[in-house]
């Protein structure tokens, strides 16, 4: 159960660290931890791991996060914010995809220790991380669209824009994590891995997501709440 323990304090503490930055840094907290955890993402997603009786790719959790991220900033700062979330983990992404792939052209001193081990992991990323660059950016601005479509849903069928924050959460985010999990297996691994440990990746990578996804429900309103008591005079912010 080593493995699911970590997981589960994992995910404890990535939520609680998305609450802590919009606590105490605002939005721009939230940026921040968007653009770390694409890239540790990006590197956790190259282990493979056997937790909950499934195959799975380590990165789950830190993408399942920057979801998270874009629900608070969509509920609490605009729709315009949570673009630029996406905007900011798009660059991240690309600039860690340039920057790691130009190590691998240096020529490592005679007492070096570490370069071979940097090739062996980073030779193999451009793949991934270019995957991950297209699929984030497509899932991402997708999720923030159908956040916006559910909350004009529901809005204009009960006349209250606060109420339904749980179908507008998880009614984006476990639809955009289809497209997600969908997209990137394929991208990542198609040739890679035969169709029967494709098939495991994305049942078990889709799996999680769900329980994530049901998981930052209340994160989420606990963000509503901390931007509530930051701005007693506008208890709202559209």
């Amino acid at each position: 159960m080593t493995n699911e323990l970590l997981l589960s304090a994992s995910l404890i503490f990535i939520y609680s660290m998305a609450l802590a930055a919009y606590r105490f840094f605002g939005k721009s907290g939230l940026y921040c931890l968007s653009a770390i955890a694409t890239i540790l993402a990006n590197i956790e997603v190259l282990i493979l791991i056997n937790a909950f009786g499934m195959e799975q790719t380590l990165g789950n959790v830190l993408f399942a996060v920057t979801f998270l991220i874009t629900d608070i900033l969509s509920e609490c700062e605009g729709r315009k914010e949570a673009n630029k979330a996406v905007w900011i983990g798009m660059f991240t992404s690309l600039f860690f995809l340039l920057l790691s792939q130009s190590w691998l052209l240096y020529l490592p001193a005679e007492s070096d220790l570490v370069m071979g081990f940097i090739r062996e992991i980073f030779s193999s990323t451009p793949r991934m991380l270019l995957s991950s660059f297209l699929v984030y950016a497509i899932s991402q601005m997708f999720d923030v669209w159908l956040y916006h479509k559910w909350w004009n849903f529901t809005e204009k069928k009960y006349g209250d824009r606060r109420k339904f924050l749980w179908l507008r959460n998880n009614g984006s985010t476990l639809i955009s994590q289809i497209l997600n999990t969908f997209l990137f297996t394929l991208f990542a691994f198609y040739g890679t891995y035969d169709n029967k440990t494709l098939l495991s990746i994305f049942a078990s990578s889709y799996v999680i997501y769900i329980f994530t996804s049901l998981l930052d429900t209340p994160v989420l309103y606990l963000a509503r709440r901390i931007h509530d008591k930051k701005l007693p005079e506008a208890p709202f912010c559209m």
